[in-house]
């Protein structure tokens, strides 16, 4: 009896981990155990692993007189998923000289079915993030989660459809063939072939320009609602549209994520990676922004993360996209209110008995409201039937700093039934409107990047190096200090308007911020929401 040592991986929150598994065979009744600290999952591999050994063609460990020990390291990490099954299979198998393999920089990741099948797995793209980081050179996992890992470059990904395949891969030791779970008679000399599996190339191929779902072309009138997004698009702005029911706001919101540029390679990694470790990546890397719209009864937890295992809400999964909230006030006030910190700190900090953890979340949040909770407050034609008290709490459901994290407030207002159907009016496109974006964006990211600013859009600017880096002439400084005055702007609404300025600045590719571009930016306040 002997022991061996083989290397595996876990996700743990959005990060991977290194895991060692250890294998110690020796006389005895029958026993088999998995030690240091694993859960139901992984203590349920010894079923899995015994049936998937045994259809493979060996003798099932189940069936053998002897105590086998699995040790999990470090001991003092939770193990948890299916994802063990394969090493433990292969351990296995080495610990009692059924095979031999050199494992010493190679990482084996998969859940095994009964019949010795590989099963798909979450967490692919950030184990083997962290494999190539800890200089393995070759990782093993199921087939369909090839793909995925493929986009670290610098480590051999294999896909494997089996254990069988694995074993043969890696298998030095010329063996007996085995069919039916029975030994063939030695004397007939038939031998496991050595089969190797092809690294896996991901194929260089140009993906097909992404089709537009929701083109700005198509929603008729709501011009100052469409230059305002498209300001937000340029510079990463939070903004809301309020209006009454039916004048477009959610076509307007789902049109704004086909204005943002693509993402770059390293976002590509980051976002795919949260989405890898959800179980939500079907192929590839994630090349666009994520465009996430929770529905009005989500709960705190699904918004802001946590929960007994710690997951990531849907303000992470936004992450480097869009997060958009219809009915914005009808979300329950503590949902609200959580918003506070990933809008500000572009994180957020989730603390609970069993551990902290702190999850990115750099996102533009798109809201929409109506005037009121029927919706026909101030409409034309339309009788509110809301009382003054409704209408008050209904307003004041959006706190001051909520408020003040917002950097536009934009009308959407009631479109002239003539110009639905009217079809000689021509309206400015997506495909019009995106290349202004990327151009201000190239513009703002050239300017940061010569400051030495590891920022790409003007929401990011801080306080500190608002001050720093935008210099404002006298002129255009009483111009907003007059204005801050009447409108008893806090600093927080100061300096966003400061940066959207910027933002409208680029989009005319000036250098020099003026007066104009204050005073629009100034518009975008929220003017029924001042004195709250």
């Amino acid at each position: 009896m002997a022991v061996s040592k083989i290397y595996a991986a876990q996700t743990t929150l959005l990060n991977a981990q290194i895991i060692d598994i250890e294998v110690d065979l020796s006389r005895g009744l029958h026993s088999f155990s998995i030690v240091g600290l694993a859960n139901k999952s992984v203590d349920e591999s010894k079923d899995r692993v015994s049936a998937a050994i045994k259809n493979s063609g060996w003798k099932s460990p189940k069936n053998k007189n002897q105590k086998v020990v699995v040790s999990l390291a470090p001991a003092d990490v939770k193990k948890e998923g299916p994802l063990f099954d394969l090493p433990i299979a292969l351990a296995y198998l080495m610990a009692s000289e059924d095979i031999k393999a050199d494992v010493e920089k190679r990482i084996f990741v998969g859940e095994l079915s009964l019949e010795g099948n590989l099963r798909p797995i979450k967490g692919a793209l950030p184990i083997t993030q962290e494999a190539k980081r800890r200089g393995f050179k070759e990782i093993f996992l199921p087939k369909e989660n090839a793909e995925e890992a493929s986009s670290i470059s610098g480590i051999t990904v294999y896909g494997a459809e089996m254990l069988m395949d694995v074993v043969s891969h890696i298998n030095t030791k010329r063996q007996p063939a085995r069919a039916g779970g029975k030994e063939d008679s030695v004397t007939e000399k038939k031998f496991i072939p050595h089969l190797e599996i092809k690294p896996f190339a991901r194929k260089k191929k140009t993906k097909p320009k992404r089709e537009i779902e929701m083109d700005f072309a198509d929603i008729k009138g709501q011009e100052s609602a469409k230059r305002g997004l498209e300001i937000a698009a340029s510079g990463g702005h939070n903004i809301l549209m309020y209006g009454p029911p039916g004048t477009g706001k959610t076509m307007l919101a789902r049109a704004f994520t086909y204005l943002l540029p693509t993402l770059s390679f390293d976002e590509m990694l980051e976002v795919s990676s949260i989405y890898s470790i959800g179980g939500l990546l079907s192929e590839g890397l994630m090349e666009h922004p994520p465009f996430r719209s929770p529905h009005h009864t989500a709960s705190y937890v699904s918004l802001v993360g946590g929960g007994t295992n710690l997951k990531p809400g849907e303000v992470t999964l936004a992450h480097k996209g869009v997060l958009f909230l219809d009915e914005f006030p009808e979300f329950d006030r503590k949902v609200l209110e959580s918003l506070r910190q990933p809008l500000e700190d572009r994180y957020v900090s989730v603390s609970r008995a069993k551990g902290s953890v702190k999850y990115p979340a750099h996102f533009i949040l798109i809201a929409t409201m109506n005037p009121c909770p029927c919706g026909n407050y101030g409409v034309k034609g339309k009788e509110c039937i809301c009382s003054a008290l409704q209408i008050e709490r209904y307003r004041h459901k959006l706190s001051g700093p909520i408020i003040d994290r917002i950097d536009m407030w934009v009308e959407v207002s009631k479109v002239e039934h003539q110009k639905l159907t009217d079809a000689r009016e021509l309206h400015e496109g997506t495909s019009a409107m995106k290349p202004r974006v990327e151009k201000a964006r190239k513009f703002a990211e050239a300017r940061w990047k010569k400051n030495k600013l590891k920022i790409k859009t003007n929401a990011e600017l801080s306080p500190k190096d608002l001050v720093k880096h935008i210099i404002l002439s006298d002129k255009v400084k009483n111009v907003l200090n007059t204005s801050a005055k009447q409108l008893d702007l806090s600093a927080r609404s100061y300096h966003r308007i400061i940066k959207l300025s910027r933002t409208i600045a680029d989009l005319e590719g000036t250098e020099e911020i003026s007066e104009n571009h204050i005073l629009e930016a100034l518009q975008y306040r929220p003017k029924k929401y001042q004195n709250m």
